[in-house]
């Protein structure tokens, strides 16, 4: 499932329901069976807690190394499609909203995407 991450303190984000759900646990919600819902939201009051909660989580992911060494003009240039994807590169964007929505007292919802990608 496709999830659209919806604010009006930002534009919308989009993300797969499987890298949505570590990210929405770091952020304090909680689901049942390790399911996400379809649709959820951080009100104004739980925005501090999950933004702490993010921050920290992306704090201690581990940094994820595909060993591409950018300075060696020989090395093998592996390309940006084929590079892993660690947690923070993912849970940023989710992060730089939750606090665009606190400086506005706004609330973040996630829904599913309109697209059938």
């Amino acid at each position: 499932m496709l999830i659209t991450f919806i604010s009006k303190a930002s534009a919308s984000i989009l993300m797969l329901g499987k890298h949505a759900l570590p990210v929405l646990e770091a952020a304090g919600k909680r689901f049942e069976d390790g399911v996400l819902p379809e649709r959820g939201v951080f009100t104004p009051d739980q925005l501090p807690a999950a933004i702490a909660g993010l921050k920290a989580a992306m704090d201690e992911a581990p940094v994820v190394d595909d060993e591409v060494n950018e300075d060696d003009p020989d090395a093998p240039k592996v390309p940006a499609m084929s590079r892993a994807v660690g947690f923070k590169q993912r849970a940023y964007p989710l992060y730089e909203m939750l606090v665009a929505a606190q400086k506005q007292s706004v609330d973040v919802m996630w829904e599913p995407a309109e697209t059938a990608w």
